[in-house]
């Protein structure tokens, strides 16, 4: 399937119908459970302490 291409001055819209309540419940219920599952496995840097010691000007 190949690509329609927008002749120069002609702008094409797709109407599409508007969404029941119940199907946006679903979609976001679907976007909630995709974003938990996503960020629960993100990978943590661990904090590199680093200790310094004095050196005494004496």
């Amino acid at each position: 399937m190949g690509h329609i291409r927008e002749p120069k001055g002609v702008d094409f819209f797709i109407k599409s119908e508007p969404l029941t309540q119940q199907v946006r419940e679903e979609i976001s219920e679907f976007i909630r459970e995709y974003k938990n599952k996503s960020t629960s496995k993100t990978i943590q840097k661990k904090a590199q302490i680093r200790t310094f010691e004095q050196v005494s000007t004496k």
